[in-house]
Order: structure tokens, then C-alpha cells, then sequence
């Protein structure tokens, strides 16, 4: 019976993906609206794929899958001394913040080290929301200690800057410019092995253990940018869900409103065949290459699981089942927006906080101004989606009926509309600021937004209705100083 139990469960994970592998194969955003249709088949996406490329030489015709090897499960922190023996690590670099540094998560990952007799070095001052100048001392710390393995234990910010360390430290010779995206950087691929990284996430949110993407605060910009190519993707990303137990409510809401946004965008984004230029060699395929038929299915679980758990998880600090779902959907969300990519939420988000002076943001210890990312990306959600919702509607009354809204009742033309409302609620049920006057911006400063904006052609051109005009996100940005 224990083995009729375990087929019929591979059976219907099987049934799961073969159904949502057919969902919209061809990518021109005229698929039903069932969540996951069943009725296409892997053969017109081939078909599709060969016609495609005959047709239009100025488009990409192909995605590429790329994503970490993941572990799962509670208590898995404790193997990490033992990953980095079969690694034949010598020297290992572990970088985290001044918080979890005196919390668990690090305590385990430190005993399991010593337990297993690594040698190791630590970094423990890894700013949240992390700046050019903050990437520059973790930077600096590799390049003195010569790790040949490095371990990230933290959120979003930590991750980031122990991969932004391994690059660097692998290319001692290179411009902090070179990686960073076009066109505040060159955009450069990296020409030189990095060394092998272990992710351990502490948040529910940012999914940096699957993907290759370091974002930062461009402080002579005002504006967040990042460095975006897959060989910066962790060998391995730990993910336990005792790691997240420590977290304040504030920090699960908005940790779990990134992971929302990872799969809104990317579900929503511009299909890969549609973006272009079509790479000359493919070294050159971005990392974020448009939304495809692997991304969607990890995206729209990773939605309907947001809006199962992320408000459990709120409303109860000790559901840890919630908490350990939406730690899975984080996960998830990566897989998926790491190879689709992200788009106007997010292109938006960087001057927001970039711009922000004054607002703190409660649950966060930090000495300094902070609107974490989760927030930043949100607080335009609703207006951006009204926007997109135009070039491919069948997709925004999916994400519509994930929160629940019947999609046999939902035209067309209400689908930026309905979706908007179902995310001002869900928003408002998570004492989100309302709007962006809630952190203190006003028309005013709408100006300066667009212009920290524009410059993010690395997730803008990824919008479903191509790069948006300064005079469009002028007007998401005011649409967006109050939500609710």
C-alpha cells in the first residue's frame, strides 16, 4: 500500500506539470483562462518554436532553464559543514548582517562548520538594502581573505552581496562597472569562473538562493540597479524552514510581497519570443529572457500560495505550516521570475527607495532610512497591472482568480481593474502604507521617480506593452500616492 501511495503521488505531480507545461506554449497571451489549461501539447510548442524562427530573425526563439539546486526541509542548516567537505572547500567566506549574526539561523550554520572541521571566515556587517559602497567592503573582504567557497546566511540583502563578493573576487582586475547592468554599468558577462555559494535564506521574500541577480542602492544615482547573469546563481540554496522562525510580522509581510510581485511579473511579463535583440551567441541570452512555459508554472503556484499563506503567516507568528509554505513559495517564485524576469513593479521600486530620506520601516533594526524592497515594489502593484493589463488580459484574470475573483465573470477590458482591487485589499489586510504618500513622497517628487526609473531598461523592456513612455510612469506614479 506504501508503494501504491507513493506512485499515485508521482502520478499527480506528474499530471500537475504536464498540464501546466501546455498553458500557453505559443506565448501570444491567447490561452484560456483555466489556471493551468490542459488541452495543448509539447508538439505545437515545437511547432511553434521552428515556425517562429523563420518568421522573425530580430527575436529571441528560445529560453533557457536555469535555476539552483535546491534543499528543503526542517533542520537542513546542520549539513552545510558536511556540503562544503564534499566540496573540498579550504577556506570559506560566511557573510550575514549584524542581526542574524546573533540569532540561530548563523548559530546552526557556524556549529555545523566547526562540527565538521571548515575553516571559515566571517562577515557580519552586510547592510540591509545594500549600496554600491556596502558591495565595495564585502568585496574588499574577499578579495584580502581568497576564499575558494562562500556562504550566504540572511535575506535578500545578504545573498546579494556574498555573490556581488564571489564575482569580484573572482575578477580582481575588473571595474565595479563592468558587471553592473546597462546603462549604469556595461553589463559585461563574466569572463571567469566564480567560486561555488551556499544560500542559506532567513526571509521568505526574495528567492536570491535560485537565481543569479545582486541588487544594490546606486548612491550616486538615487536609484537601485543590479548584476544579472547566471553564473552568479548559488550552487546550492539550504532552505529551512527553521530559519524563518525568527522573523517579526512586518519583516514576513513584506518579504512575502516581493515573492508576490516575483510572480505577478513574471507571469505577466513579455514573452521570450517576443523580446529582442535576438542574442548573437548565447552567452549573451539575458538571464531575464521573458515570461515561457517552465517559468509559468512556478510563478502562478507561487501566486495562489502567496495569497493562501502570506496573511496567515501575519495574522500568526506560530503558524509555522504557513510560514514554511510560503518559505517553499519564495522558492518557487525564484525559479520562476529568475529566468522570465520582473518588470514595472520592480523597475519602479529602485527610485523609490533610492529617494527615500526619512521613512523606517517597523521590524526592521536598522540605523538607517529604510522602505524594504517587498514594500517598495507593492505600493505600485495596483496601478501598474490597470496599465498592463491591455496587451494580454487572459493573463491578469488568471492572476485575478488566484485572490479568488470567478473568471467566467471578468470581460476583458475589467481585468486590470478587477486584478487592481483584489491586490488593494490584500494590501490593506497587510497594514501596507497607503500608497506612496505613506512614506512621504508627493507629485512633486514624481519627476525624480520617472528618472530613477528610466534607466532600469534590464526589467522595463520586459513590460507586456513594451518599455513604457516617462509620461506613462509619470502617471502609475501618481496614480500610485494613495491605494486604498
Amino acid at each position: 500500500m506504501a508503494a501504491a501511495a507513493a506512485r499515485s503521488k508521482v502520478v499527480n505531480v506528474l499530471k500537475v506539470l504536464q498540464s501546466g507545461a501546455g498553458s500557453c506554449p505559443c506565448h501570444s497571451h491567447a490561452h484560456s483562462h483555466n489556471h493551468l489549461p490542459t488541452t495543448k501539447s509539447f508538439n505545437s510548442l515545437l511547432s511553434y518554436g521552428r515556425n517562429f524562427a523563420s518568421a522573425n530573425e530580430s527575436t529571441d526563439y528560445a529560453f533557457e532553464m536555469a535555476a539552483s539546486n535546491i534543499r528543503f526541509g526542517p533542520g537542513v542548516t546542520s549539513e552545510i559543514g558536511m556540503d562544503l567537505n564534499n566540496l573540498k572547500a579550504k577556506k570559506v567566506a560566511v557573510y550575514t548582517d549584524s542581526t542574524i549574526a546573533q540569532l540561530r539561523p548563523l548559530q546552526a550554520v557556524v556549529e555545523s562548520l566547526e562540527k565538521n572541521g571548515v575553516n571559515f571566515v566571517v562577515y557580519d556587517t552586510v547592510r540591509v538594502e545594500p549600496t554600491d559602497g556596502s558591495f565595495k567592503k564585502a568585496i574588499d573582504f574577499a578579495r584580502e581573505h581568497s576564499p575558494d567557497a562562500f556562504v550566504a546566511v540572511g535575506g535578500g540583502s545578504v545573498m546579494d552581496t556574498a555573490k556581488a563578493a564571489n564575482l569580484y573576487a573572482s575578477h580582481p582586475e575588473a571595474d565595479f562597472l563592468d558587471f553592473v547592468n546597462a546603462p549604469i554599468g556595461k553589463g559585461l558577462p563574466p569572463t571567469l569562473p566564480v567560486k561555488p555559494m551556499i544560500a542559506v535564506p532567513t526571509t521568505a521574500g526574495t528567492g536570491s538562493e535560485t537565481t543569479g541577480t545582486a541588487i544594490f542602492d546606486y548612491e550616486p544615482l538615487h536609484t537601485k540597479t543590479g548584476i544579472a547573469h547566471r553564473a552568479l546563481k548559488p550552487y546550492l540554496g539550504i532552505v529551512d524552514p527553521l530559519n524563518t522562525r525568527s522573523m517579526p510580522a512586518q519583516v514576513h509581510a513584506s518579504s512575502g510581497l516581493d515573492v508576490l510581485c516575483h510572480a505577478l511579473e513574471s507571469y505577466t511579463a513579455l514573452p521570450y519570443n517576443e523580446r529582442s535583440p535576438r542574442p548573437s551567441n548565447p552567452i549573451l541570452r539575458p538571464a531575464y529572457q521573458g515570461s515561457n512555459p517552465i517559468s509559468d508554472v512556478w510563478s502562478l503556484h507561487a501566486l495562489k500560495m502567496v495569497v493562501k499563506y502570506l496573511p496567515r503567516v501575519y495574522k500568526d507568528p506560530q503558524d509555522h505550516e504557513a510560514q514554511s509554505q510560503m518559505l517553499l513559495a519564495s522558492t518557487f517564485a525564484g525559479i520562476g521570475f529568475g529566468n522570465a524576469g520582473v518588470h514595472l513593479c520592480h523597475g519602479l521600486s529602485y527610485p523609490i527607495s533610492g529617494l527615500n530620506k526619512n521613512y523606517r520601516h517597523p521590524g526592521y533594526k536598522v540605523d538607517h532610512p529604510l522602505v524594504p524592497h517587498g514594500v517598495s515594489v507593492s505600493l505600485t502593484a495596483p496601478s501598474v497591472f490597470r496599465f498592463t493589463s491591455n496587451a494580454c488580459p487572459d493573463r491578469h484574470i488568471d492572476a485575478a482568480a488566484a485572490f479568488g475573483a470567478d473568471p467566467a465573470h471578468i470581460k476583458p477590458s475589467m481585468a486590470g481593474d478587477v486584478l487592481a482591487e483584489k491586490l488593494t485589499h490584500f494590501l490593506e489586510e497587510l497594514d501596507v502604507p497607503n500608497g506612496l504618500k505613506g512614506l512621504g513622497f508627493d507629485s512633486s517628487m514624481i519627476p525624480q521617480l520617472v528618472e530613477g526609473a528610466l534607466p532600469q531598461h534590464r526589467v522595463t523592456k520586459l513590460a507586456p506593452t513594451r518599455e513604457p513612455a516617462a509620461e506613462q510612469l509619470a502617471t502609475i506614479f501618481e496614480k500610485s500616492m494613495t491605494n486604498y
